[in-house]
């Protein structure tokens, strides 16, 4: 099986003034390597700050909010999802395009998929 690695932007939700540079979306690496650990995605920000957490959370909360603890997801109107990441440090608050999480997911369940001959 095949590590899969996709890169997206993503905007971060702040409560902070920001100028208009800073309000543009930022570069994630969307993670999935099935034989590590066939369960779980990980989701780096920039910053090498880095989550794990398992692949049923993004895709359950691309239909409805869902998580405890450390990492939730919900669905943002039609076309978004937020991830909301929690640490002793605070609250990360990520949107995406549902789409680009989506094309993601399809690929991580291609990748675990046994190659039969």
């Amino acid at each position: 099986m095949s590590v899969v690695e996709q890169y997206a932007r993503a905007h971060i939700v702040t409560d902070a003034d920001l100028v208009e540079d800073e309000r543009a979306a930022v570069p994630v690496v969307l993670r999935y390597d099935p034989d590590n650990d066939p369960r779980s995605v990980r989701v780096g920000l920039p910053g090498r700050h880095e989550w794990t957490f398992e692949r049923t959370l993004l895709e359950q909360g691309l239909r409805a909010p869902t998580g405890t603890g450390e990492v939730r997801v919900w669905p943002c109107g039609r076309v978004q999802a937020v991830v909301e990441f929690h640490s002793s440090h605070g609250v990360s608050v990520v949107q995406f395009e549902s789409k680009t999480l989506l094309r993601f997911l399809r690929r991580t369940y291609m990748a675990a998929q046994p190659v039969t001959r």
